[in-house]
Formats: structure tokens, C-alpha cells, sequence
């Protein structure tokens, strides 16, 4: 078995030998330090070198898995090793594990049905679209009257981000919004997700000091075209670019006085767009904001607040949402006919072990601490019981970590019984972004491990080594968890109103060729565990393909790729060039899904034919560049050389004259 760490610093194990591909990105390679020792029986791990310290027969346990017709030998250590002898307290925590089980509803954890290929289509009125954000897109950072955003001061601190890139300029998306519109048109999309800038059109984050009209005309302009050309826009609120004044100001999300700003801000949105927009998303991803921005730091605004940070500053993520579906419902449903929703991000969750109920209930936790977070409260009006049985003081349920800390009260804040009637039922749809799974195992982590969201888990995460990875080095392909994940949200919540809000694959900067074959296999098998989805009764209204360009990646900056279309970013003109997969999802979407094997079939080939043509073009565009550095600069100097010769040589001639 061999570990890997994210950037987290969660223990990722990899499944036995060499990582495996799929025959997708021949032009491309990838690699992985295989340097450390893999451990393919449980007899290679006992005879292997023991840490300095343990006892093998104490904290390791190895079992044998069969998955999809292959045979692993896992691994993994318990990470505490019980006091000697003392058999009782054995026996409590067994009692205790047994009185806390936790039962995911109607969920059947057994029945995971990897299916041969669906032909057929979606249902009438399905919509099909692609998405963006501000910030990756936009560009013009510091333009018409925008204010900082807190990942415009998180890019320009050296080191935060891969090679030092900014969105600075990114895909100047603000200036080319007509031509990306027309990139749309081509593709007979139903529906544009992107989002506005609160501090684009409040500077200062605050509708009382100033509103930027310019900020406003941009995006009623951006509206209108889409509706123009029969494009439905679907709005996000916050895609991650709070201003940085509040951020300085009252320290961000960990201020309930977030809340009432982003009501503002929201207000003012629904006041200038709303006649316009009948979709409404309040945050995208708060899991992302919450831990990668307050728990590690590895976002913007880059605290490292472990063990706390990530939940107080989803508790108001979660009231702020709240309190917007409220006043939309109040004071703007009845007018504008639209809906709010919000977008949560997961991952899937698989037992290793379909039959060791702590596996199982160890894969349901790690759902609950990743989606239920997020949706339990908005459904249900309280957070998931596992996370307050985890979480909290002390109790037989083992709920043990801040007890075991020493701490009178839980890290995990708490909803009043007033809140819990305020938060629940303020979903209108739920949007869904989803790219992969992990395979999940028990994990003991002892309080001496420190804070944090996740150690607070006990479980880890595991990947198999012939899932294909192309690109971003935590997205592997699964399609068969996309379906799972549609089933339990179905099961969990009643089945909700459902819009795909992100799904897509990356590729690495150096993948230039513009036949992303492997991006068309991953649309290829998760749209169809979507409609197998559609299928099992699971209510999904629409599909949004991430992304329409490529864009910043974050922490990653530019070295990621999941557009549809390339951007050459050392343009200054940032030109899109059409990848494979346009043509592909195209067809997706004129057929309304799959309606037959010869038909499907040919897609991938005559995508393929089209894309030749534009690898060409991008060959090009060097010289193209070259051309206009020529045309932009050597030709003016020259012209400015040759002005000031002409001005000596005159004044030459007249000194001589007097």
C-alpha cells in the first residue's frame, strides 16, 4: 500500500502497485513518486521493517477486498495503540460503537450496481449548460471602480499560488463576454452558472458607503444578452471573492456580521437582476470556503484556524444562506416568480468493506462531514448527528473529541431551536457539484493528533490505482459514485429538485493538444450515471458541464485546464480555441442524452476530426503573437526613431542656415 499526502496533510492510501491510465491524452504524460515501498499481502507488511516504536501486531490489521474482479490487500493502522490489559474499557467502547450506530435511512450500502452502458435520453425540458465564476474569468481586477477582493490580495502574496499567478487579467472574460456568448450560441446551450463580484458593484462590500453603476452595467448587460440569445442565466452570488475590506475589517466569515452584509449584497442583486433572473445560487462550495479557506489557508483569505476556524465560518455561511432564501421569499418571490438555491460540492464516499459496518458507517460519515454539513441543516435544521456525536463533549455516542480535548463546550457550534426553524426547509433546488470518489475505511485519530476537521472524521481515504487521473492530482474518474451520491441525496433529503451545478475533468498546462479524448470519456460515463440516475426516480433538472473556458485554477493558478475551450493565456488577446469535447457535449445536448449505440459511437470520432483544425490554429498562434509584438511594439519604436532623426536632421539644417 502506498501513502500519499495532500495538501491537507490527510493520509491518501493508494490500493497496491503502478498507477493505471486509461488510454486517454497520449500526447501528455503524468507521473507519481513511486519511491515508497508498496505492500501488496499482508505478509509483505509483517515482514517488513518495522517503525521505530510500533508494534505491528498492535495497530495494523490487514483485510482482503475484492472490487470490481480484483483482489487488494489493504492495509492500515488504527493510529492509537490501547493501553495493555485494560479489557473493560475494550469493552465500553465496543458497547458505546454499538449503541451509536448510525443508519443512513433507506440507503442500501450493499447494492452498488455498475451497470453496462444506458442508451436513451433525458426527459423533456432537461437543461444543459456550462459554467464559470468571476474571479477565474474576469479579469479587470482593478478596473471601472471594482474594489480588492480577498483573492486578489490572497494571489499577489508570493508563494500562495502555483508559479506566482494572478487573475489579475485571467481570461479578460469582463471585455469578451459578447464573443463567449456567441461560443454558447454554437453549442445550443439551455443555460449559463456564473457569478457576480460582490465587490465589483460594492467596493467596499457595503451597499450604505458605495454602488459601482459600472459594476452593475456589466452584468445587466451580461444578463441580457443571454436572455437575447435564449440563454438562461443561472447567478451565484458568492463564488468565493468576498471583499477584502470586510475581511480586514471584521475578519470574514468568522463574523456573524457576515450575515447581515450578504443579505445586502444580495438584496441589491435580486433589486437590479431579479426581473431578469428566476435562478438564484447563494454560495457555491462552502465546504472549500470553510476548510481550504479557514482551516488549512491554502485559499483566500488563507487563515489556518484548525479545529475551529472551518466550522464557525460555515455556521454563518449556513445562517447567511438562510436569511437571503427569507428575504427573497418575503419581499421578491411573489414578483419575480424565481428560486434560491445553493451549491455543495461532494465527493462520494464507498466502503471498502461493504460488510464491516464500521467501513460503512465510517463512508456515511464521510459523506455527512462533506455534503451533510451543509444540506442537513437546510433540509432538516440541524446539523448531521454524527457530527455533534464526533464533535462535541464527551457522551456514551462517541461524541468524544472536544471533551477529550479538554474543552466545556463543542467546537461545533450550536443552532438555538429558533435558528433550527429559520434554516430548515430554505431550499428551493439544491445544486450539486461532483467529480469524484474515494473509497473510505475506519481510521482512529487519538486527541493527541491536535484540531482539526480532519482528524475529527476518524476515517481514511483511499484511491484505486487504475482509476484515471489526467490532471488536477486529487480527480480521479468514477463515474459509479456520481450515481450513488444522486440516490443518497434522493434518499436523505425527499428527493429535492436537483441541478447539476459543476462536473468536469482537468488537464495539466502542458496538455496542449486540443483532442481531450479523456475529457470526452469522462462526459461520455458521468452524464450516463446521470441519467441512470433519472432513471432510479432521482428529481435532476439540469446539467452544468465545468467549464466553458479554461480558467485560474486557484492555489493551482494556470496549470489546471477543465475548460471546454483552451485559452491562451500568453496572449494578451487570451483567444479561445475549441477542444474536442465541444463538438462531443454538443451532441450530448442536440440528442438530449444517448439515443443509441451507432449514433453515440460515431460522436467521439467526428469530435475528434474537428479538433485537428484548431490544433493548428493554436500551433499558429505563436507567430500570431509574434506578429502582433511586432506590430505593437517594434514598428512604433521604429516609427519614434525615426520622428527623432527627422527632428535632429532638421534642426541641423537650420542652425546651419543661421
Amino acid at each position: 500500500m502506498k501513502q500519499k499526502h495532500n495538501e491537507r496533510g490527510v493520509q491518501r492510501q493508494h490500493f497496491g502497485g503502478e498507477k493505471g491510465r486509461d488510454g486517454g491524452g497520449a500526447r501528455c504524460s503524468w507521473s507519481l513518486d513511486h519511491s515508497q515501498e508498496a505492500w501488496r499481502t499482508p505478509q509483505d507488511f509483517l515482514t517488513a521493517p518495522s517503525p521505530a516504536g510500533s508494534d505491528k501486531s498492535a495497530v495494523a490489521m490487514a483485510t482482503h477486498i475484492r472490487a470490481e474482479d480484483r483482489f487488494f490487500w489493504l492495509v492500515w493502522q488504527f493510529g492509537v495503540t490501547e493501553a495493555s490489559g485494560t479489557m473493560l474499557r475494550t469493552g465500553m467502547r465496543l458497547l458505546a460503537l454499538a449503541l451509536c450506530v448510525s443508519a443512513g435511512g433507506d440507503f442500501d450500502w450493499t447494492k452498488n450496481e455498475k451497470t453496462s452502458f444506458y442508451y436513451g435520453t433525458f426527459p423533456t425540458g432537461f437543461s444543459w449548460g456550462v459554467g464559470s465564476s468571476a474571479y477565474q474569468t474576469e479579469g479587470a481586477w482593478n478596473t471601472d471602480g471594482k474594489g480588492m477582493s480577498i483573492w486578489d490580495v490572497f494571489a499577489h502574496k508570493k508563494g500562495k499560488i502555483s508559479s506566482n499567478e494572478t487573475g489579475d487579467s485571467s481570461c479578460e472574460g469582463y471585455y469578451k463576454f459578447k464573443d463567449d456568448i456567441n461560443l454558447m450560441k454554437e453549442m445550443k446551450l439551455n443555460h449559463y452558472r456564473f457569478s457576480v463580484s460582490w465587490p465589483r458593484i460594492l467596493p467596499s462590500g457595503l451597499r450604505s458607503e458605495h454602488v459601482n453603476e459600472k459594476g452593475i452595467r456589466y452584468y445587466s448587460d451580461l444578463i441580457d444578452l443571454l436572455l437575447d440569445s435564449k440563454i438562461t442565466p443561472v447567478v451565484t452570488l458568492y463564488h468565493w471573492d468576498l471583499p477584502q475590506v470586510l475581511q480586514e475589517k471584521y475578519g470574514g466569515w468568522q463574523n456573524a456580521s457576515m450575515v447581515g452584509y450578504f443579505n445586502e449584497f444580495a438584496n441589491l442583486c435580486f433589486e437590479r437582476f431579479g426581473n431578469r433572473v428566476k435562478h438564484w445560487i447563494t454560495f457555491n462550495n462552502p465546504w472549500s470556503i470553510s476548510v481550504e479557506g479557514y482551516e488549512t489557508g491554502e485559499h483566500a483569505p488563507g487563515l489556518r484556524m484548525r479545529g475551529s476556524g472551518a466550522y464557525k465560518a460555515a455556521h454563518h455561511i449556513i445562517k447567511a444562506h438562510a436569511k437571503v432564501w427569507h428575504t427573497y421569499d418575503m419581499k421578491w418571490r411573489s414578483k419575480q416568480k424565481g428560486l434560491i438555491g445553493i451549491s455543495l460540492t461532494a465527493d462520494w464516499g464507498e466502503p471498502v468493506d461493504v460488510s464491516n459496518q464500521r467501513d460503512v458507517e465510517a463512508a456515511e460519515r464521510y459523506i455527512h462531514f462533506y455534503l451533510g454539513w451543509f444540506a442537513t441543516p437546510l433540509f432538516h435544521g440541524d446539523y448531521p448527528a454524527v457530527m455533534k456525536e464526533y464533535i462535541g463533549t464527551f457522551t456514551l455516542c462517541s461524541g468524544r473529541k472536544s471533551g477529550q480535548q479538554g474543552l466545556g463546550a463543542s467546537r461545533l457550534p450550536v443552532f438555538s431551536p429558533q435558528e433550527k426553524s429559520y434554516v430548515r426547509g430554505t431550499v428551493d433546488f439544491l445544486g450539486l457539484g461532483h467529480y469524484t470518489t474515494r473509497y473510505v475505511t475506519q481510521k482512529n485519530y487519538p486527541s493527541g493528533f491536535g484540531d482539526s476537521y480532519f482528524a475529527d472524521r476518524d476515517l481514511a481515504e483511499l484511491v484505486d490505482p487504475k482509476w484515471p487521473d489526467p490532471g488536477s492530482e486529487w480527480l480521479y474518474s468514477v463515474p459509479w459514485g456520481f450515481r450513488r451520491l444522486l440516490n443518497f441525496v434522493k434518499t436523505q433529503y425527499g428527493n429535492p429538485m436537483i441541478y447539476v451545478t459543476e462536473n468536469g475533468v482537468s488537464e495539466k498546462m502542458q496538455c496542449t493538444d486540443l483532442c481531450d479524448d479523456w475529457r470526452m470519456q469522462y462526459f461520455r460515463e458521468y452524464i450516463n450515471e446521470l441519467l441512470k440516475a433519472v432513471r432510479d426516480g432521482v428529481n435532476v433538472k439540469g446539467y452544468t458541464a465545468w467549464s466553458l473556458l479554461d480558467g485560474f485554477e486557484w492555489d493551482e493558478g494556470f496549470s489546471e485546464r477543465f475548460g471546454l475551450y483552451f485559452v491562451d493565456f500568453r496572449n494578451k488577446n487570451k483567444p479561445r480555441f475549441p477542444k474536442a469535447s465541444v463538438q462531443f457535449y454538443k451532441r450530448i445536448i442536440s440528442s438530449n442524452g444517448f439515443p443509441n449505440q451507432r449514433e453515440v459511437e460515431s460522436w467521439k470520432r467526428k469530435a475528434v476530426e474537428t479538433c485537428s483544425s484548431s490544433n493548428q490554429l493554436l500551433a499558429a498562434d505563436p507567430l500570431v503573437g509574434h506578429m502582433e509584438m511586432v506590430t505593437e511594439i517594434v514598428v512604433p519604436t521604429v516609427c519614434t526613431l525615426c520622428i527623432l532623426l527627422s527632428a535632429v536632421f532638421f534642426m541641423f539644417l537650420l542652425r546651419r542656415r543661421l
